[in-house]
């Protein structure tokens, strides 16, 4: 029986710097898009032992990490952060 951890939820992890394309495979095959601010936007499904492997990598990389939340579709299909609860 699979429980809701299991499933792939599409999260947004910011960090302080900019990384380059050159490192999707390393992160998972997440997206990485450089904002102009600075930062980098890490875009992606991830199960909870993805994403924790995933923080993990961010953590060596050595850039501080800004946020890390969920994305939900929109009913127009777009995705949006997750509100607060």
């Amino acid at each position: 029986m699979s429980n809701e951890l299991d499933r792939p939820i599409v999260y947004q992890i910011r960090v302080k710097g900019h990384l380059g394309p050159q490192w999707t495979d390393w992160l998972g095959g997440m997206a990485i898009v450089p904002t102009d601010n600075g930062d980098t936007l890490l875009t992606g499904p991830l199960d909870q032992a993805a994403l924790h492997g995933l923080l993990k990598r961010v953590r060596d990389l050595g850039m501080p990490l800004i946020s890390a939340g969920q994305l939900r579709p929109t009913s127009n299909g777009e995705l949006r952060e997750e509100t607060k609860r």
